[in-house]
């Protein structure tokens, strides 16, 4: 069966599940990117350019879309566009497709060429139901959601999203978000008896428990509620630090904000695929603070492969699925620093606690893989192609 998947671009996350796809039995796979962006064009978000460490174009076939944008980036909706995928589609005739969501013109591009040329669609997208749209934006949803075969549901709160839509529970199918969890567990063991070093590279005392704050500094992840969650421990109590891993528009503020209250954080700056789980070995628990901008929070299946529980918002997507209040986390109302401040507090006084609280957490996140996603997506497939017959 000829399988096409369409995205905007290659995504650090969404490789294992291309990988293993392309090795399944009668799977012949194509993925088809709008866009191959440079080091400037992926930095957008981060506040510097990059490339990801890791190979992001090897294990499974793809194709480059012609895009007729003078210079197209990753910057918002019709930053890119890819009208000729109709012509490309036509062409090569693939059996299904998936389409990475609709956050992207070329991603409505390739489902409209799929609805003209008759190929059955599986959508994959990350939306959830935890906050409540305008009534333009859900009638948008239901028409545009009506138009797929099924849908691939990377969590609770993703499912919710459908099924609140009106989509029929028998055209949803569990895809659930991960990582690559054999990579980040490889890594975090090559890396443990190294903690006590890394710790010391950047300044976290010895007697601390470390906090983890990892991703974009950008207001959704709201680091400044974290900072100030800091702050309020450090009038009661001496033996915590934090541990900022990431880069952005907020970094500047941070760091002032950082030196001007004496707050005990090191910021390790931008640490790509190969480096990150260098942080998750030197600390002790993550923090997530975001709002609704964050749809899952891929950063908490990192941290949790890694052996670390999590605190995160209320408003976080993964929280449903992953978090389990004081078993591998705990989630707090978006927003209340207090609160949080008070589970930093608690975790950092029964260091016994957080220790049994991350190896939960790794057992937890085991459930969360490509091969538990891979096998949802060719449930999915069945399905559909079945329908089709």
């Amino acid at each position: 069966m000829r399988l096409a998947i369409i995205a905007t671009h290659p995504i650090q996350y969404h490789l294992p599940w291309y990988r293993l796809l392309a090795a399944q039995e009668g799977i012949d796979l194509t993925v088809y990117y709008a866009l191959l962006p440079d080091e400037q064009q992926q930095g957008i978000g981060f506040g510097l350019s990059f490339a990801w460490d890791i190979p992001m174009l090897e294990g499974y076939r793809w194709r480059l879309l012609e895009n007729s944008v003078h210079a197209p980036s990753l910057g918002g909706f019709f930053a890119s566009s890819t009208p000729g995928i109709f012509r490309v589609l036509a062409q090569d005739r693939p059996d299904l497709a998936i389409v990475t969501g609709w956050q992207s013109l070329p991603l409505l591009q390739g489902l409209w060429a799929c609805a003209r040329l008759g190929i059955p669609t599986i959508i994959r997208g990350e939306s959830n139901a935890l906050r409540r749209r305008p009534w333009y934006v859900r009638v948008m949803h239901r028409l545009l959601l009506g138009r797929f075969d099924a849908c691939l549901a990377i969590g609770r709160a993703n499912r919710d999203f459908y099924l609140g839509y009106g989509i029929p529970e028998e055209r949803i199918f569990p895809c659930r978000y991960f990582v690559d969890n054999r990579r980040f567990q490889e890594q975090a063991a090559a890396l443990r008896g190294r903690r006590e070093a890394l710790r010391a590279e950047w300044g976290i005392p010895e007697h601390a428990v470390c906090f983890l704050f990892a991703g974009k500094l950008e207001p959704k992840k709201r680091i400044m509620d974290l900072l100030g969650a800091v702050e309020r421990i450090g009038n009661i109590r001496n033996d915590i630090f934090l541990l900022v891993a990431g880069s952005g528009e907020l970094m500047a503020e941070a760091r002032r904000v950082s030196a001007e209250r004496y707050l005990p954080v090191a910021f390790a700056g931008f640490l790509n695929q190969t480096e990150i789980a260098r942080a998750y070995v030197a600390a002790d628990c993550l923090v997530l603070p975001s709002d609704f901008g964050e749809t899952w929070g891929l950063v908490v299946n990192e941290a949790m492969v890694c052996g670390l529980p999590a605190l995160v918002s209320d408003r976080v997507g993964c929280g449903a699925d992953l978090v389990e209040e004081g078993v591998t986390g705990a989630i707090f109302p978006c927003g209340d620093v207090e609160k949080l401040a008070r589970l930093m507090g608690d975790l950092a006084g029964n260091r016994d606690r957080l220790v049994r609280m991350g190896a939960r957490a790794r057992e937890k996140v085991r459930e969360y893989s490509v091969e538990h996603a891979v096998a949802g997506t060719m449930e999915a497939i069945s399905a559909v192609m079945g329908r089709k017959r």
